[in-house]
């Protein structure tokens, strides 16, 4: 099958989308940028190629009779065998990395004692590793960096006090060995993990393994589909720093304006809020950019100002808007300049002014700054599509929708689950147009 790949090197987050011939979304992948821009690309691609397969294994199994509405629930099933199997195979990566760094004057004469803990690091976090893949299990993040580090931070705390060893050796080991681990891909073929995890859900759901004389053959053809990679092109913050020829580079404005169009034909008007810049896009009937603006080299307003804020408060980046919504009398924020909000904050805090009502009144003057993005592009016309990471946040989606009725009256406003990828949507279907040798129109960007 010929797939046609778009990727969105964005400034905190790279995300991958798969189409077909048929401008159809096969897979869609995320990862972390960690401003190793080479490495995200190849990790987002490969997650998209997995979801693919999971496009893959529904087609086949909706011809499968006696699953019924089963189909969603077996496949969640195999998500998580699969996801538990990679999870795994990491962990075997990292501890042999960590076993390497075990060397050196800072750990001379207790060599074989930090080993020993390490291992016993490792042998913990194997055991707990299936609850944190079992059905309604509650993860903050699905990067195996933040799951690996959390686990592994609370049980050296543990392991290190029992062996009677520096807490920081442990710590230390871990800090130089998850770059290079993150930095290569999981080892092994993806039909194999496919396959072990199959077996999991066979042993484990006594219904899913009296079918798996239909089911196996299904997952196996699907297993056998190639997903080639027939063209691709990136877009992004970190697009330049990639090896692709121009030919295989599209900006940010042309693939939001086209990713806004494929999710909604009739979009006009584009707010796009990642993490390092705002954009406003108009754009015309085919989705094709006439004007845009974008903030200045400043990243107020930006998800990367939200992260700092979180930060400042100690809390994640996702319960922000849960918290704003709490309020009902916002604060009047004075500035969204990120070097300055954290002293406004501490001081309205100990003013004891309201948790809630600081979050609600930063969220407003965010959208307020978007605002003028959009009026400076041209204003909002209907319908108006609001994408990126931070089209995510209940409450910046609130304050977007006051504004914008305040100041333009009733505007369809389109907000898609997956508009963080956006981006990347545009540009796979650029790679599928050029693969055509369709004509690239590029006006205004």
């Amino acid at each position: 099958m010929k797939t046609f790949v778009g990727i969105d090197l964005g400034s905190t987050t790279t995300k991958a989308v798969l189409l077909d011939e048929n401008s159809e979304v096969i897979g869609r992948g995320i990862t972390n940028s960690r401003s190793n821009y080479a490495t995200a690309a190849r990790v987002a691609s490969e997650e998209a190629r997995i979801d693919g397969r999971f496009t893959l294994f529904r087609r086949e199994l909706v011809e499968v009779g006696g699953l019924g509405t089963r189909i969603d629930e077996f496949l969640r099933a195999l998500e998580r065998g699969f996801r538990l199997v990679q999870f795994l195979e990491q962990l075997d990566d990292l501890e042999g990395t960590c076993m390497t760094q075990v060397k050196g004057e800072r750990f001379a004469g207790r060599e074989a004692a930090v080993r020993e803990a390490i291992a016993e690091v490792f042998k913990r976090l194997r055991s707990e590793a299936p609850e944190l893949y079992a059905p309604g299990a509650k993860r903050k993040s699905d990067f195996f960096r933040d799951i690996a580090g959390s686990r592994y931070h609370a049980q050296a705390e543990s392991v290190a006090r029992e062996a009677g060893l520096p807490y920081d050796l442990l710590l230390n080991v871990y800090d130089k060995s998850i770059i290079e681990v993150e930095n290569r891909p999981p080892a092994g073929g993806l039909p194999e993990k496919f396959r072990r995890a199959l077996q999991r859900i066979f042993t484990d759901d006594a219904t899913f393994g009296s079918s798996a004389a239909a089911l196996q053959p299904r997952i196996e053809r699907a297993l056998g589909i190639d997903l080639e990679e027939t063209y691709l092109v990136g877009t992004g913050y970190g697009r330049v720093t990639l090896p692709f020829s121009k030919e295989h580079i599209r900006s940010e404005i042309l693939c939001h304006g086209l990713g806004a169009h494929m999710m909604y034909p009739k979009t006009r008007t584009v707010l796009d809020i990642g993490g390092q810049d705002t954009k406003g896009i108009q754009v015309d009937p085919k989705g094709i950019v006439e004007n845009f603006q974008m903030n200045d080299r400043c990243a107020a307003g930006c998800g990367r100002y939200l992260g700092y804020i979180a930060d400042e408060m100690n809390m994640g980046l996702h319960e922000l808007g849960p918290m704003a919504m709490k309020s009902d009398r916002p604060a009047r924020i004075n500035s969204t300049c990120t070097v300055f909000a954290g002293a406004e904050l501490r001081d309205r805090l100990s003013l004891g002014e309201k948790r809630e009502d600081i979050l609600a009144g930063l969220h407003r003057a965010i959208i307020l700054r978007a605002i003028s993005i959009i009026s400076r592009s041209g204003g909002v016309t209907d319908e108006f599509t609001f994408t990126g990471g931070v089209a995510k946040n209940e409450a910046a989606v609130r304050e977007l929708r006051k504004l914008i009725k305040e100041n333009y009256g009733e505007v369809t406003i389109n907000i898609n689950p997956d508009s963080i990828y956006t981006g990347a949507l545009g540009a796979a279907e650029f790679a599928r147009r050029a693969h055509e040798g369709g004509a690239i129109v590029e006006h205004a960007a």
